[in-house]
């Protein structure tokens, strides 16, 4: 803040200061626009907490809302056009199911039926992500441009009005000590600032017909999402009710198990059953993991895995990460990474085997955490 802005503030708070110490009370607001007043800030928070509350509905995960707001700032960061979408958990199951399904092959009644109902759910999952990009289209960016320009232009004029009003109270205090022409040129500006924030107020709430809009906009898009979501899962009802039917008409096969093989146990006189027994190897000492001798007696080294120097930041997987978008980094158990950033409170940036990449927190355990 520059020297000018530091006084301009320090005047206003003496204003404010000398407004209460003094005992003088200030000029005060009409009823009626303390009533707009108080409707805008409800109508504030409401906005903005509703925002949160339909992002959390549409994307429920919040580890995943995290590496996605992550992985579309690195895309962003690096100019790929295509970001990532969110994973939706009926297109995970649908691929789970698909996978498995054709696992068991076409001979298996189930595997068909897994097929069947993971298609349906990897359907779901697409319309899932239909509903998500209409609610944000027509409900999220609307509300989120209200915040960003209506509410925060009301804000404005607000303190804008309460700094003239403070100056205006203080220069009344000091009538007959200024030029009557400061007292009448702050008063008109106090006048013309209650007016611009009291006009500003009483637009944005005439006008919430544009608000009930979008919230019909929303309950449209769930309307839209719910009947095709009906559609599918009741083709997906109709094929797994035909399968049973069909299963249940089948004669049921019997297991026949097959006839055993005799065993040629051998001649009656050897007492071990006719296996011959072959002399137990003479122990060895086992070589050591980080070098072998060759045929000339020279030790050979093994390579070892690459690890870092424990003097820097560094952090052991626990389990296996297997990459799923451009830039993460896989690893296996007991790999030991290089720890170059922190993107957020789920996921590190690292390097192993000279590949850099992301991956998340849970599956990892720190041995030298990053400098604070």
């Amino acid at each position: 803040m520059s020297v000018a802005g530091l006084k301009k503030q320090f005047y206003k708070a003496s204003q404010l200061v000398s407004e209460k110490v003094g005992g003088a009370e200030g000029t005060k607001l009409d009823d009626d626009f303390k009533e707009m007043e108080k409707k805008v800030d409800v109508t504030s928070k409401a906005v903005a907490e509703v925002l949160v509350r339909t992002i959390e509905y549409l994307q429920p995960n919040p580890a995943s809302r995290a590496k996605l707001t992550m992985l579309n700032t690195v895309s962003k960061i690096r100019g790929q056009v295509k970001n990532p979408g969110y994973p939706q958990s009926e297109g995970l199951l649908g691929e789970c199911m698909v996978r498995h399904g054709r696992e068991l092959g076409g001979e298996s009644n189930f595997g068909d039926a897994l097929l069947d109902a993971g298609e349906s759910m990897k359907r779901l999952a697409e319309v899932k992500d239909s509903l998500d990009i209409e609610v944000k289209q027509n409900f999220i960016d609307p509300l989120q441009n209200l915040c960003d320009k209506d509410l925060k232009e009301i804000q404005h004029h607000l303190k804008k009005l309460e700094g003239r009003r403070l100056d205006f109270d203080y220069k009344k205090k000091r009538q007959g000590k200024i030029p009557d022409e400061e007292l009448r040129q702050a008063s008109e500006k106090f006048e013309e600032s209650k007016e611009v924030a009291e006009t500003s107020m009483h637009n944005l709430l005439e006008t919430d017909v544009e608000q009930v809009s979008q919230l019909s906009a929303l309950v449209d898009a769930q309307l839209d999402y719910h009947r095709q979501a009906v559609q599918i899962l009741e083709e997906l009802a109709e094929k797994l009710k035909r399968r049973v039917r069909e299963a249940s008409s089948r004669p049921r096969r019997e297991y026949k198990p097959k006839p055993r093989e005799p065993y040629d146990l051998g001649e009656p006189e050897q007492s071990n059953g006719g296996f011959p027994c072959a002399p137990a190897p003479k122990a060895t000492a086992a070589p050591s993991s980080s070098s072998f001798r060759s045929s000339d007696n020279k030790p050979i080294r093994t390579p070892s895995r690459s690890m870092p120097p424990l003097d820097q930041p560094s952090c052991k997987a626990l389990y296996d990460f297997e990459p799923e978008n451009d830039g993460e980094l896989g690893f296996h158990e007991g790999d030991v990474i290089t720890l170059t950033n922190q993107i957020d409170e789920n996921w590190y940036e690292g390097m192993l085997h000279g590949q850099s990449g992301f991956f998340p927190l849970s599956y990892v355990e720190v041995l030298v955490p990053l400098p604070q």
